[in-house]
């Protein structure tokens, strides 16, 4: 069971929430009517759209695969009437670049529609039982990706979207972002700058939407010990080597960090021996088992809900690092740029107000929260705030960041038909 989560100063809109939303609707309109018409007309194009997506291989470091992927979704956004573009990133981050589309038209809310193009694990591995779809991004993204394209062509298909000024920025990176985030992230805040509401894909859990995110930052841990023959370890010439260490400080992050409410701390990869060498993706090491660890390297991330929590989560793994070390052991703990977390903002909740409104009145019953302590980092948070924001409305999936991903294919009209509903409607109204 997830946990209710509170925040200071929401308590009027969760009642709000409960009732029902904000602006009454006695039913969808004429034009609602048949946006949902078009979802039911395009349906069993589905699968094919997403086996054809899975099928390229994009993995974050696949450049090629990356931008494969973002030819075929900006050819399908030009029939939409998109000027679509891929934007390359300097060879120097490691990553191909984005996927940015605009339609220009002249009324209601300027709407931002994230997704993002790579996946952890290499595609080409789409199978189809029944209505469960198996294949690396499924469920993260590339499902939530399809999910904005037939949302768009119902509204094309309805006649509703000739007006409305939409951008789409599918992001090449959201996996492993490349560095320096000012630069890879450029386009996404450059569009931010022109749209009045931004709406991420990410994959829906049930009937939930994401008004916040935790944030995420990556770290490196390295330790260095004595080294020789190893019948000498424990001894005070030689000490406890570098393994030993390593393992008192990550025990220490496992003690503290979970008594911080929302943090989590993963060493996710490990090497150590006479001598190693680690990546973000792997490594290698070198010795015998008769000889003590001289260097141990760790690799991670740090998850939290908020600035102030980052500062005391960083602050209390500085401590553990330098705090009684083993005999004869060094340890350094360095942060690299990583995401921001997303805060739950009364825009935030006014915005899953209209997604509950619109559920309700398609049918298919009341939207609440997801609790941000179960949700990972995510391009969304890049852009709000300053924008109202609201993520978690793409294909939801299982096994997402292994190699057993997959997805339910039954649940897509519904989805599609929200998030259609959902853009016309922000599409109807006056900007501020």
């Amino acid at each position: 069971m997830r946990r209710a989560l509170r925040y200071p100063g929401m308590c009027s809109l969760l009642v709000l929430l409960a009732a029902g939303g904000g602006t009454a609707r006695a039913a969808v309109t004429a034009a609602e009517e048949r946006i949902v018409a078009a979802v039911d007309a395009l349906q069993a194009r589905f699968p094919r759209d997403l086996e054809q997506a899975v099928a390229i291989d994009s993995a974050t470091e696949n450049l090629a695969g990356v931008r494969q992927l973002a030819e075929l979704f900006a050819g399908q956004l030009r029939e939409l009437g998109f000027d679509a573009r891929f934007v390359a990133l300097p060879a120097s981050t490691g990553r191909a670049g984005h996927l940015v589309a605009e339609h220009r038209g002249t009324k209601g809310k300027r709407i931002l529609l994230i997704g993002h193009l790579d996946t952890v694990y290499p595609g080409g591995n789409f199978r189809l039982e029944g209505d469960v779809a198996h294949g690396a991004g499924t469920g993260d993204m590339k499902g939530g990706d399809v999910v904005i394209l037939h949302a768009l062509r119902a509204l094309r298909d309805a006649g509703e979207l000739a007006e409305a000024r939409i951008i789409v920025v599918m992001t090449g990176d959201e996996e492993a972002p490349g560095h320096p985030l000012e630069v890879v992230r450029r386009e996404l805040n450059d569009a931010a700058k022109r749209s009045d509401v931004a709406l991420a894909f990410e994959s829906a859990v049930g009937m939930t939407g994401t008004v916040a995110r935790r944030g995420s930052i990556s770290w490196l841990l390295e330790v260095r010990g004595e080294t020789g023959h190893s019948s000498g370890i424990f001894s005070e010439e030689v000490g406890s080597g570098s393994v030993y260490e390593m393992a008192r400080i990550l025990t220490g992050f496992h003690t503290e960090l979970r008594a911080l409410d929302g943090v989590t701390c993963n060493p996710a990869l490990v090497a150590g021996g006479a001598d190693g060498d680690l990546t973000r993706t792997g490594g290698k090491v070198a010795g015998k088992t008769n000889i003590i660890p001289e260097r141990t390297l760790a690799r991670g991330d740090l998850r939290v809900t908020s600035p102030g929590q980052l500062a005391e989560a960083q602050r209390r793994m500085q401590a553990i690092v330098v705090r009684h070390n083993l005999p004869h052991t060094s340890a350094t703990l360095t942060f690299d740029e990583g995401y921001p977390p997303m805060p739950p903002t009364p825009a935030n909740y006014a915005l899953l107000g209209e997604l509950d409104q619109v559920s309700r009145d398609l049918g298919f019953g009341a939207i609440t929260a997801f609790d941000p302590r179960a949700r990972g980092a995510g391009d969304i948070a890049f852009v709000s705030p300053p924008l109202p924001g609201l993520d978690g409305l793409g294909l939801g999936g299982k096994g997402e960041h292994t190699r057993n991903e997959s997805t339910d294919l039954g649940t897509a009209p519904g989805l599609v038909k929200r998030a259609a509903v959902l853009i016309h409607r922000l599409a109807q109204e006056n900007v501020p």
